[in-house]
């Protein structure tokens, strides 16, 4: 079997050397790198990852695990991480969890067995007491709205703000007959007023992006009750696709004629809520405003553009990377929770030319 002392003898370099070059570090001429790597692929020298693993105690791969992989979102928050994490050392293995307990927990078992670095963690079936039993020693930081898991590192987004501020923009364009597209009965969110602690029970419904659609049902609850005159309702139902923005786009227009307004619970929401505004003829933004939430790349060429939440992607991987990298480092450092920030990118969803085709209230 050909050894890395093998191919830096044949290379005439230092093992340590062969090791730059493999590990693709920059502190190695081109030259260098050609003759090693023709080396490598002559002798088909294969390094000993399970070797290297023992002697460093890391293995170079934390896992993500999130509901599912083909959503807008999901498929967003793994490219960005795993460019972030990449110049650490670090590879990301994505795992599916399917939003259920035995996904979750698979994906923690599944980390720990193959002696994964870390688990960042979409956390929607678990209970902060699974993940703390199932987790053991292993480096976690969690993503998304569980208020209950102040034991862990926890990146979240500020849903309720954004999307107050969503609707506060539609509601200054004149909208009055709005409807919460894709979220909870607004009359039901009482609940949700309580302390943020371990003890806050959780939210339940459909879909697995229940708490977060019911804090976003929050904003947009109190922005419309805070304007005279206007109202909301929700159409919800589904999974948040396409095909599922249309459907209740349609829907909406049977329960509220005079819909002016639509606030969507994600982009991709908001995406078939176009499709179907324009199938029924309805023009956005003469007739109907749209705004989404999450700001994936597919809204802003849409026809109209697509109003959005930006929920903050990059600081909110910046610091989940930097959460992990901490805990990796050192496993008993204090749980941090950490808010992004938001904004509200308008585009031509909500954008009302004054004239003819402009509307009112």
């Amino acid at each position: 079997m050909t050894t890395m002392r093998d191919v830096a003898a044949a290379a005439g370099v230092s093992p340590m050397t062969v090791s730059n070059v493999l590990a693709g570090r920059s502190n190695v001429s081109e030259e260098t790198r050609r003759r090693v790597l023709d080396v490598v692929e002559r002798t088909g020298y294969r390094v000993n990852t399970a070797a290297q693993s023992l002697r460093r105690g890391r293995t170079g791969i934390v896992g993500l695990a999130v509901p599912e992989v083909h959503s807008h979102y999901f498929g967003l928050l793994a490219a960005r991480l795993i460019a972030r994490l990449a110049p650490e050392g670090l590879r990301v293995v994505v795992e599916q969890t399917g939003a259920s307990r035995e996904g979750e927990l698979a994906a923690i078992t599944a980390s720990r067995v193959s002696a994964y670095d870390g688990l960042v963690l979409s956390a929607v079936g678990l209970d902060p007491d699974d993940v703390l039993a199932i987790a053991g020693d292993l480096p976690v930081v969690v993503l998304g709205e569980r208020q209950d898991v102040r034991r862990f590192d926890h990146v979240e987004m500020a849903n309720t703000e954004g999307a107050a501020a969503a609707t506060r923009l539609l509601l200054d364009r004149g909208c009055r007959h709005l409807v919460a597209l894709g979220m909870p009965d607004l009359t039901s969110l009482d609940s949700l007023h309580l302390p943020d602690d371990d003890a806050r029970p959780r939210p339940q419904g459909p879909g697995h992006h229940g708490d977060a659609f019911r804090l976003r049902a929050l904003g947009v609850r109190d922005a419309v009750a805070a304007v005279p005159g206007a109202r909301a309702v929700a159409v919800h139902g589904g999974a948040s696709t396409l095909a599922s923005g249309a459907a209740l786009t349609r829907e909406a227009l049977v329960r509220e004629p005079r819909l002016d307004g639509l606030v969507c619970a994600t982009d991709t929401l908001a995406i078939g809520a176009l499709r179907a505004l324009a199938d029924a003829g309805r023009r956005v933004p003469d007739d109907v405003l749209v705004a989404g939430f999450d700001d994936v790349a597919d809204g802003a060429f849409t026809v109209p553009s697509l109003t959005t939440v930006t929920p903050g992607h990059d600081v909110m991987v910046e610091e989940t990377a930097r959460l992990l990298l901490r805990r990796i480092a050192d496993p008993t450092a204090a749980p941090e929770r950490f808010v992004s920030p938001f904004a509200v990118v308008e585009r031509e969803s909500t954008r009302r030319t004054p004239g003819p085709g402009g509307h009112g209230s």
